[in-house]
């Protein structure tokens, strides 16, 4: 496994024995969200836009549907079958069902091809532990990649967004996705400041769930909540003057029953998780160096990922921060375009092995102390 973390990759050459490798298997970047899994290939863009849902049945031990089949099957399912998302907050919580989604994907990137066997770059969340990061890679490896490339999805958001990563100028990216929202301020390359929240856009959903269920005494499910989110939900008050209607459970007979909200009340129940985010995006501003800051000041903050379509977060984030916000024109798909332009730069092929690299060291090991002399380089 290689793992760039927040750095950005030296361009690579071609190699002469690309077209042999792309015979094996296509170069693919992976967005494995939460919420939705995307899929680039190398010289095709985007092949792949699939909701991250797995539907097993449990007595025979198999696969049902994977992907869009799968989520329409969430809270409908009879009890044999039983519906994951085996992400949570960006990290795996279910790994077979995670590998079993990953396997199928790539072969449908590759036409139900059996024997592939791609290099994979593997977007996750900067926060997460060097545990969950090889939890990725496994689950990559037995989905048969070759080989693959871990990247941080701040890193990714940056470049799918156009933003001057590698310059001597300050840039930042608020990429708000189905789990976590990750913060990061770039400066030649690498990250100065960040901050990773596992609040995002399915906090949000819970919010006005629990909040129906607290003051109106009813339940909906997650994808009713993700729809009252999408049509009356917003960051500040009086953005959206509209009445949201919508059935649902009655807790006390366990009837259907039709409401009526505004959309002010929709505003009040995500309140808690959007000041979390914008909590986050002020920390990361706050820890960020003076040298810094006069380039945000100028060239603002950029917003990716699905979360940023909250009416008014753009607008709440400037108010509060004081610099200009503005939001990707394709949020949704910025984290993979950018792991897409980061395999473009990585070299076709096997990669070299370094000095000092991970066998040489072990040959040194394995070396009698009489014998072993000077470590490698």
């Amino acid at each position: 496994m290689q793992d760039l973390g927040d750095r950005m990759p030296a361009p690579g050459r071609r190699s002469r024995l690309a077209w042999l490798w792309s015979s094996i298997g296509h170069d693919l970047a992976v967005d494995l969200g939460t919420a939705n899994t995307l899929i680039v290939v190398r010289g095709r863009g985007l092949v792949l836009f699939q909701p991250s849902c797995v539907a097993v049945d449990r007595d025979r031990e198999r696969l049902i549907a994977v992907g869009a089949e799968a989520r329409e099957m969430l809270g409908r399912a009879p009890p044999p079958i039983e519906v994951i998302r085996p992400l949570s907050s960006g990290v795996i919580s279910d790994y077979d069902a995670a590998q079993h989604m990953l396997r199928e994907f790539i072969l449908r990137v590759h036409r139900r091809r059996r024997f592939v066997k791609p290099r994979v770059v593997v977007c996750v969340p900067s926060g997460i532990t060097p545990v969950a990061r090889r939890a990725v890679e496994e689950a990559a490896i037995d989905a048969r990649a070759r080989r693959v490339v871990i990247v941080s999805e701040p890193l990714a958001a940056a470049v799918g967004a156009g933003l001057p990563v590698e310059e001597a100028r300050g840039c930042m990216v608020v990429d708000i996705g189905g789990g976590t929202t990750e913060v990061a301020v770039f400066v030649l390359g690498g990250v100065v400041v960040s901050a990773s929240v596992p609040v995002a856009g399915d906090a949000m959903d819970r919010a006005i769930a629990s909040h129906l269920r607290k003051e109106h005494g009813v339940q909906v499910g997650e994808r009713m909540a993700e729809r009252l989110k999408i049509r009356g939900a917003a960051a500040v008050q009086g953005l959206r003057e509209l009445i949201v209607e919508f059935p649902a459970k009655d807790l006390s007979t366990g009837r259907p029953r039709r409401l009526r909200l505004p959309a002010g009340e929709l505003v009040e129940a995500i309140e808690e998780p959007v000041s979390q985010i914008v909590d986050a995006v002020m920390g990361v501003l706050e820890r960020t160096p003076p040298e810094v800051v006069p380039d945000l000041a100028v060239d603002g903050i950029t917003l990716t990922g699905g979360g940023s379509l909250l009416v008014g977060l753009d607008r709440r984030l400037a108010a509060e921060a004081g610099v200009p916000v503005r939001v990707d024109p394709e949020p949704m798909t910025c984290v993979v375009r950018g792991a897409g332009q980061l395999l473009e730069r990585l070299r076709p092929g096997r990669p070299r092995l370094p000095a000092g690299n991970v066998r040489s060291r072990a040959r040194f090991a394995a070396r009698g102390p009489e014998r072993r002399g000077p470590p490698p380089a």
